[in-house]
């Protein structure tokens, strides 16, 4: 399905099924810094903490990058140590508004079930833990709160966003889940996942 329902900011952390044994897991996204200066690169290319990369920056040309797993390592700011100068480790921390980073969908799981822990290249909505489908179209949350936000606004008959956390998530879902007729389906499909 395409859309704006696709293109809604994600959150830097969610709820997806785990690759390996369909279990529940968590997605968080990686954050990449632009290595500063060529003496640098050796650094992070050693370092156990980064991975290195040279990205390509379009019209800007490339660019070298230190790319960080929070969801493997830990928080950045009690992690990374260490740094060459003129680097923090709050340059990888999550931005406050900023969804995605770089527009990659690299990140890391971490699968309760199965103990998985590894770099991870998000495929979105496929890799979602709360999705359904209705008639030949997929409904996704990004992780339990805002399916549950999801489930009470499709089973009620006001349409007003106000009040709910994922109001603008909300905005974005197509009709299609939203007709008196698909609510109870849509709803029973919900609460089945949401067990």
């Amino acid at each position: 399905m395409t859309g704006p329902y696709d293109w809604n900011p994600m959150p830097h952390v969610l709820d997806v099924s785990c690759p390996k044994c369909r279990g529940p897991a968590e997605f968080e996204f990686a954050e990449v810094v632009r290595i500063q200066r060529r003496d640098d690169i050796p650094y992070f290319e050693n370092s156990s903490l980064f991975e290195y990369r040279k990205l390509d920056g379009g019209d800007q040309g490339k660019w070298h990058g230190a790319v960080y797993y929070a969801l493997l390592h830990g928080p950045p700011e009690t992690t990374i140590r260490n740094l060459p100068s003129g680097y923090s480790p709050s340059d990888w921390n999550h931005s406050k508004y900023l969804y995605r980073s770089h527009g990659t969908d690299e990140g890391a799981i971490a699968c309760e079930a199965c103990g998985l822990r590894a770099p991870h290249c998000l495929e979105w909505p496929n890799d979602a833990r709360f999705r359904i489908e209705y008639r030949g179209k997929m409904l996704w949350a990004f992780h339990r709160e805002s399916a549950q936000e999801l489930r009470r606004y499709i089973a009620s008959e006001d349409r007003n966003r106000e009040g709910y956390r994922w109001k603008t998530f909300l905005r974005h879902l197509p009709t299609t889940f939203l007709t008196a007729k698909a609510r109870d389906s849509v709803v029973k499909r919900l609460d089945r996942i949401l067990r």
